[in-house]
């Protein structure tokens, strides 16, 4: 399913270049649950950009369903975001004065999803989630394990493939990091290919394999099955 061959990224600052990734070779395959882990500055969120179609390396290749990602418009990469892969960040990036109804509603209006189908779509995602009863709450009304638990449900809307999570327990506190991880698990068990980026190995050991990242290389010492 997703194919990373020599991928560098690198930014540069007048005539020096640095390099976030170095040279990763990935492969993640259909229905896979893994962790990408390591300390700041290792490459992990420039690693979940590229992976995520937010970004593209600056060299090397980039396959996804062995379509080449790197050649893809603007346009293809915005609808692979759409639909083909959820997002979940740490910050929830919930709209703040909007419900819970009208948050999971965004994906599925960019979607094109007609009335009635996608009422029924967003009562679905959000019962899912285990908020059937919070569909009017706001943000400022839920607590920050609710507020998770929309982003979820915003990230399912459009039946994507891959869920992709960044830190997704990092403002949480323990018992409603639990609940997330439990959803998480739920997803993969029903064919999620779900990919989680953390600093908690406690919260790796839980995926299939970690994949540990160190200074925009993999660190094989930290490659796990």
């Amino acid at each position: 399913m997703i194919d990373l061959k020599h991928i560098i990224k690198a930014y540069r600052t007048g005539k020096v270049e640095f390099q976030a990734l170095k040279g990763i070779d990935l492969k993640v395959e259909k229905g896979e649950y893994i962790a990408i882990v390591g300390p700041s500055g290792s490459g992990k969120s420039t690693l979940m950009n590229i992976i995520g179609c937010l970004d593209i390396p600056s060299r090397g290749e980039y396959l996804l369903d062995q379509q080449p990602v790197n050649t893809f418009s603007s346009n293809q990469l915005a609808d692979i975001r759409n639909k083909k892969i959820g997002f979940v960040f740490q910050a929830f990036n919930l709209l703040p004065y909007a419900t819970a109804y009208e948050n999971v509603e965004m994906p599925l209006l960019f979607a094109g999803m007609k009335g009635r189908k996608r009422k029924n779509r967003i009562l679905e995602v959000l019962s899912q989630v285990g908020l059937a009863d919070k569909i009017d709450n706001k943000p400022t009304e839920m607590s920050g394990g609710e507020m998770q638990r929309v982003a979820i449900a915003r990230a399912l809307a459009n039946e994507p493939e891959i869920i992709l999570a960044d830190e997704p327990t990092g403002n949480l506190d323990s018992k409603s990091g639990t609940e997330i991880v439990n959803i998480f698990d739920d997803l993969w068990k029903a064919g999620k290919t779900v990919i989680m980026i953390t600093h908690d190995l406690s919260l790796a050991q839980k995926t299939e394999r970690i994949v540990k990242l160190k200074d925009g290389l993999i660190d094989n010492n930290g490659n796990l099955a």
